[in-house]
């Protein structure tokens, strides 16, 4: 295997390239250039030229002289070519022997015994669904009920959900209003609809929920994050896509018309705010339907009680009650 690794070439094409094109356009680099007497990215774009044999002290050891690329570029090509298609037949190997092993586990006792339902604990839930979604050939149907997940596990997830669309694969993913607001998620949206995805958004609260080639499910274990039930079970799992479909039918497209999109939703939170007031829900619980933090819900009663000039929440209610508001989008206000 090349021993050049993925930050030797970006050294390569931010720095050093440059500094050989300089060196063709100059003829030679004087050995005793100050340039080189540091220990700063000139230094280091010198040393991988030399490494790579494009730069080649002369007979007097006064200058550093261009060599012609070709001999190098064989020299880390090559291997590199060599290692990827090794790689590429091992992997064939190993799906290969796993297949055979999926075959024994599915004639086996454990496998009756453990019926149609697998729990996954912390780590062992992201490496299963990305092996999952690695195996899908038709369709992943997605909800992820809240905006909350780090920058990074969203570009690992669209890196995954990416590689699938390129494979053929329909997507359709659903998230809560408030995903609108969170840039990670942007990017992510940004990602998988240039590949085909689509991508809607959705007032109301939701489970997560994940469906591959509408065969498996994966959905939380009731309220603890941390575990992840796999469901096989045909009429479960035709079930949970009914589901999904429904909510996906009633969803707006993440960023058609938006900024008349975002009017509308804006509208749909106020209204399901006033439904989460009139019903007594904590803020806690409001907020968790709502898909957005505790203060943020805070901030939306801030508003209803400025709009209805309200000191406190029990006014609030009363005046609502006394119009017949009732948190429907066609409320007057």
């Amino acid at each position: 295997m090349s021993g050049y690794q993925p930050e030797d070439r970006e050294l390569f094409e931010r720095e050093a390239r440059g500094l050989y094109e300089q060196v063709l356009v100059e003829g030679a680099l004087p050995a005793d250039d100050p340039r080189l007497a540091g220990d700063d990215v000139v230094r280091r774009a010198f040393d991988l030229l030399v490494e790579l044999g494009l730069l080649q002290l002369d007979g007097d050891g006064a200058a550093w002289r261009p060599i012609e690329p070709s001999n190098a570029q064989s020299r880390v090509v090559t291997p590199l070519g060599a290692e990827g298609a090794r790689l590429i037949a091992e992997s064939a190997r190993w799906a290969e022997a796993f297949a055979a092993l999926n075959q024994s586990w599915r004639r086996s006792p454990a496998a009756s015994e453990s019926g149609p339902f697998l729990y996954l604990h912390k780590d062992a839930i992201n490496p299963y669904l990305t092996t999952l979604v690695s195996e899908a050939s038709e369709e992943l149907l997605t909800a992820q009920p809240q905006a909350t997940r780090s920058a990074r596990t969203v570009a690992q997830a669209a890196a995954r959900d990416v590689a699938a669309l390129q494979r053929g694969l329909s997507m359709r993913t659903l998230y809560q209003h408030s995903a609108r607001r969170h840039p990670a998620t942007h990017r992510y949206v940004a990602e998988v609809t240039e590949h085909g995805a689509e991508v809607r958004t959705l007032d109301e609260f939701f489970n997560r929920l994940i469906v591959v080639d509408r065969r498996v499910a994966l959905i939380p274990a009731a309220d603890d994050l941390s575990t992840a039930v796999v469901v096989r079970e045909p009429a479960m799992v035709a079930y949970l896509v009914d589901v999904f479909e429904r909510a996906f039918a009633r969803a707006r497209p993440f960023a058609s018309g938006e900024q008349r999109v975002m009017k509308e939703i804006a509208s749909e939170q106020r209204a399901m705010t006033i439904r989460m007031l009139i019903e007594g829900h904590a803020d806690a619980v409001s907020a968790k339907r709502l898909g957005v933090s505790p203060r943020t819900y805070a901030g939306y009663v801030a508003e209803l009680k400025e709009e209805y000039d309200a000191e406190t929440r029990f006014q609030l209610g009363y005046i609502m009650g006394s119009r017949g508001i009732a948190g429907k989008d066609d409320d007057a206000r």
